[in-house]
């Protein structure tokens, strides 16, 4: 049977500790998030803890196992599931037999759901009440996804002693393999660009094709930034016989974590794009699919797979919701950040916590820390940072690295080191000391906070976890890493479960007032990521350069153009139409002003 699902939202991953465990607090009412698979080090840990928790036997995978990774991923997401089934079963019970908890949960559903309106009717009528709700709720009642993320770069080579492990015991793959094996019926997302290797082997699992009936066990969701690489994936995943199930459009600068900017290319245009082209979407990868199947002499649907397409990033009112709902047709929108100042749904320790609710728009920055050299959304202020500092004052920067998971740079170890690990920015300092004469005391000191400003993400990234539940840190002190979106700015207090969900759908408002546009926040973002880009070249500018800056500046403008005739046509966002429109106007001559260098 179809499962419709309740909500209109989810829950996005959320750095590696932040949704690890959400769905064993939020999937009983409905709500989908995603855990992330890259620590299984915090993901073993997290399972000691429930199974002691909810009383399961817990034998622990330590690292002496030969498949360690992929096992101890495997354990916890069938425990998860697991949990997830024991409290769905017991919110079952508890809506039949109180209406007042049946009333608080029908006070966070969507106004437009149907099932709210099949709930009203049997309170209605009174009669016979318990049965009928218990049939109604067997029926139309299912618990929100527990999905996974996958960041497809992340797929360290691993060695035993000195001899390299096959491809399948990287990280990446071991994750794969972890889901794959693992009891849950739902998808694995996957962000970060393409990993052709790992792409591949999904071929290995067959509960990723459609089996005799058209299903699928198990679900592909890609998280890309625009039409055209959403278009190359797809079909290259349908070329092996893969559909994608989903696209998750982010915005590439208006979101939390890694930020990959697009080519200029603003939200709206990209959701229209996705709007007008899905049907050539769905076409083209069915009929490579149907092909890669009956190759492999393999059942094959005759109709098309469904197709999600859901959007992410920025988000913070009912009115946006909806209008993304409405204006673009989208099957669900991505509520990230605001949901780590709900304790009842993500693992954040309280001082981290506060930290968020404090802050103010100046206080998140796009940063350089992440050494997978890509921008990283974070916030000023964190333990990370103040530790990190304290090292490098007393000439000790970098992480001792005890993770490795993004131990990727092969410059100076064929295993592979990581940027922000102890052992890679001391050669790189020691090389830049011995070219000191030659550069400016300016120079010297970017080039210094160039190698040290990394940090140590894999354990900053856990942390959270760790301190939320007690759970004993050990090694080097790398205090917690938060990646928040900007939009966070704007969210001031913690808040209830309950109290987020209405406000995504009620706009009973938890928000500050002063919260500019979703479409003008991003805006306002890459004008100032276009103006930066342009402010540190340094050296010759390359005919590709100006090429990319040009290109860049016309889907800007493109943008603008687009948002100010759709903001004229549309019954929403009335009430601040005219800001809106002068929003649009300013930014547009900040862009204009921005002079692109001339080439030599």
């Amino acid at each position: 049977m179809a499962k419709i699902p309740l909500h209109t939202f989810h829950i996005p991953v959320m750095g590696l500790a932040y949704t690890i465990d959400s769905p064993i607090r939020v999937a009983q009412y409905g709500i989908s998030s995603v855990i992330a698979l890259a620590d299984d080090d915090l993901i073993e840990k997290m399972r000691n803890f429930y199974s002691t928790k909810f009383n399961i036997p817990y034998e622990e995978i330590t690292q002496k196992f030969h498949d360690y990774r992929a096992e101890r991923i495997t354990s916890y997401l069938n425990l998860v599931d697991k949990i997830v089934k024991e409290k769905f079963g017991n919110f079952k019970t508890e809506l039949t037999e109180s209406k007042t908890a049946l009333e608080n949960f029908m006070s966070m559903l969507p106004n437009t759901s149907d099932i709210k309106k099949g709930f009203q009717n049997l309170l209605d009528d009174g009669i016979a009440f318990k049965e009928n709700i218990q049939n109604y709720i067997e029926t139309n009642l299912f618990p929100g996804e527990i999905d996974v993320n996958i960041m497809t770069k992340l797929d360290k080579d691993n060695f035993v002693k000195n001899e390299q492990l096959p491809i399948e015991f990287n990280d990446a793959h071991a994750a794969l393999r972890g889901f794959a094996n693992s009891n849950l019926e739902s998808s694995v997302v996957l962000s970060a660009g393409m990993n052709p290797r790992l792409f591949g082997y999904f071929e290995n699992f067959k509960d990723f094709f459609p089996n005799e009936n058209n299903g699928l066990k198990k679900k592909i969701i890609l998280k890309v930034s625009d039409f055209r690489s959403a278009m190359i994936q797809g079909n290259f995943l349908a070329k092996k016989g893969l559909w994608v199930s989903e696209y998750r459009i982010e915005s590439g600068l208006n979101c939390g974590g890694h930020a990959f900017a697009t080519d200029g290319l603003l939200l709206g245009t990209i959701l229209e794009e996705f709007k007008q082209k899905k049907e050539q979407l769905i076409q083209s990868a069915h009929d490579l699919m149907i092909k890669a199947l009956q190759l492999k002499n393999q059942a094959f649907p005759e109709n098309p797979l469904d197709l999600k397409i859901t959007v992410q990033g920025g988000v913070g009112t009912a009115e946006e919701h909806e209008f993304l709902l409405e204006e673009y047709q989208v099957d669900s929108v991505g509520w990230g950040s605001p949901f780590l100042l709900v304790p009842e749904a993500t693992s954040v320790d309280q001082e981290t916590r506060s930290l968020l609710m404090n802050a103010k728009e100046d206080d998140f920055y796009l940063s350089n820390i992440s050494p997978l050299g890509v921008p990283f959304n974070t916030l000023k202020g964190t333990t990370n940072e103040f530790l990190k500092q304290k090292r490098i004052h007393e000439n000790k920067a970098g992480s001792s690295c005890p993770k490795k998971f993004l131990a990727l740079s092969k410059e100076y170890d064929p295993h592979g080191i990581c940027t922000a690990s102890k052992k890679y920015q001391d050669i790189k300092l020691e090389e830049l000391e011995s070219i000191k004469n030659t550069l400016s005391a300016n120079a010297f000191e970017k080039n210094k906070i160039k190698i040290t400003e990394k940090s140590c993400l894999c354990v900053g990234l856990a942390n959270a976890s760790y301190l939320e539940n007690d759970i004993k840190v050990k090694g080097q002190a790398q205090g917690v890493v938060i990646c928040p979106g900007p939009n966070l700015a704007y969210f001031d207090q913690e808040v209830s479960l309950k109290e987020m969900v209405q406000h995504i759908y009620q706009g009973k408002s938890v928000l500050r007032t002063d919260r500019p546009n979703l479409f003008v926040k991003e805006l306002k973002m890459y004008v100032d990521y276009f103006r930066n880009e342009i402010e540190m070249i340094s050296g010759e500018v390359t005919a590709m350069q100006l090429k990319k800056w040009n290109s860049f500046k016309t889907n800007i403008l493109e943008g603008i153009e687009y948002y100010q005739n759709l903001f004229s046509s549309t019954f929403y966002f009335k009430t601040e139409e005219e800001k809106i429109k002068n929003q649009f106007d300013f930014y547009k001559s900040e862009l204009n002003a921005i002079q692109i260098p001339k080439p030599e």
